[in-house]
């Protein structure tokens, strides 16, 4: 039912390159979605992506492959993420987006058993990976378009199997202060950290964003060896989650990913996310004015062929 159905939701504001709006792990979900009306002229050359990629419900039916970057591009042959693990649950199911690469699903699998052992989880709970065929969703991300992004909870799995509706409706809990300086010690736990770290040795991993306040804390508590940190980086919106993003994987030479973070650990260029004009930004003296919306002639012209492509079998 769960590939038969899609949320209509809003657009929000521009999201940040690397994942999601600020409270976009807060947005509620819906238990009966509205299907997508038919577009009136989806071949016209303005389309937004967005509206053409959110309407396809499936897979392609393609190998596996790689097109674009994070940011612009697509994947065909995506797997599906399963709703229910022994070590995990996917949520907010109406958004359909609990697709990826297969190297990506794995991983996340490996992941919420290592959450299991070494954290002492009940396991993980998955937010978005991507659209079956990837490319620019309706709302909250500005990456996650080539099934190598994932967004995990740092919310543990609770014990018991999760109802659609706490899947729809149950809030993430907020790791940082109310002053946005540390992570708040009542619910950020060690843990989190043999989490993050599990999920950043992966060699496969290339960046895991997290909020300031959270990285401030990894670099604080971590003990022996610290290399993992390397690819742990701050950034806006991940106070709720953390983000997974994955390298190009072997023979994908249309995927156009990043370079390794270097620069060692990070923890001795925090200062920046601290200071007063990013705590507390000026208002706009004029309203940012909306992105305009990516067209399918802006991403890489294979994708149209994974937008046509016949469906996966479910």
């Amino acid at each position: 039912m769960q590939a038969r159905l899609i949320l209509l939701a809003a657009a929000v504001g521009m999201a940040a390159l690397a994942g999601a709006a600020p409270l976009w792990a807060q947005d509620k979900g819906s238990v009966e979605p509205k299907a997508l009306p038919p577009l009136a002229h989806p071949d016209a050359p303005g389309t937004p992506a967005k509206e053409l990629f959110a309407r396809r419900l499936l897979p392609s039916a393609q190998p596996t492959k790689v097109l674009g970057t994070y940011n612009r591009g697509c994947i065909a042959g995506a797997e599906r993420m399963p709703i229910n693990g022994d070590d995990w649950q996917v949520m907010r199911l109406s958004r359909n987006r609990n697709f990826g690469h297969p190297l990506m699903i794995a991983l996340l699998k490996r992941l919420a058993v290592r959450a299991h052992k070494d954290a002492g989880w009940p396991g993980i709970l998955v937010g978005d990976i991507g659209q079956p065929r990837g490319g620019p969703a309706l709302s909250g991300h500005a990456s996650h378009q080539i099934g190598l992004d994932a967004d995990i909870w740092l919310t543990p799995m609770p014990e018991h199997r999760l109802s659609r509706n706490e899947r729809e409706e149950m809030s993430a809990v907020m790791m940082v202060r109310p002053d946005r300086l540390d992570v708040d010690p009542r619910v950020f736990t060690p843990g989190h950290l043999a989490v993050i770290r599990a999920a950043a040795k992966e060699p496969a991993v290339q960046r895991i964003f997290v909020n300031a306040a959270i990285k401030k804390a990894l670099c604080r508590d971590a003990r022996g060896d610290r290399s993992w940190l390397t690819k742990v980086r701050p950034w806006w919106g991940h106070d709720y989650h953390f983000h997974i993003r994955m390298v190009c994987p072997a023979g994908n030479p249309d995927c156009h990913g990043q370079t390794d973070q270097d620069g060692g650990d990070g923890c001795g260029d925090l200062d920046y996310w601290f200071s007063d004009a990013v705590l507390h930004p000026p208002p706009p003296k004029e309203p940012p004015k909306p992105p305009q919306p990516i067209t399918m002639a802006q991403l890489p012209p294979s994708c149209r062929a994974v937008l046509h492509a016949p469906d996966a079998r479910n």
